[in-house]
């Protein structure tokens, strides 16, 4: 995959993340827990970071320190296991994007 693709999936993810960090503002698990729509819609910003990981060059993300198959694995998860999904793994998630985020920030300033 070429460097501009990689940094247009990248800007894809910490889109996502934004999206994923504002949807979520002032809502607790409990509200979450309670609300469809926003479930919905922060589990298709999930699927974004994921699919948008997988296409990462490999190259580039063994320059940075973090498990990149996570990413990925949480978009298979939620895509084929679709059912039986706990929506409290959901909002976990949604608590834990600070290192993605940081990590993407610095391959945008470093590889870009």
């Amino acid at each position: 995959m070429d460097k501009i693709a990689s940094k247009e999936r990248i800007e894809h993810i910490l889109q996502s993340i934004a999206y994923i960090h504002e949807f979520m503002q002032g809502v607790t698990e409990d509200s979450f827990l309670l609300d469809v729509k926003l479930q919905s819609a922060i589990q298709y910003q999930f699927l974004i970071v994921g699919e948008a990981t997988r296409f990462l060059d490999n190259d580039l993300l063994e320059k940075y320190s973090y498990p990149w198959h996570i990413p990925k694995s949480f978009r298979n998860f939620i895509i084929h296991e679709y059912f039986g999904v706990k929506m409290e793994l959901i909002f976990q998630a949604t608590q834990e994007l600070d290192e993605l985020e940081m990590q993407l920030g610095m391959m945008l300033k470093n590889e870009f």
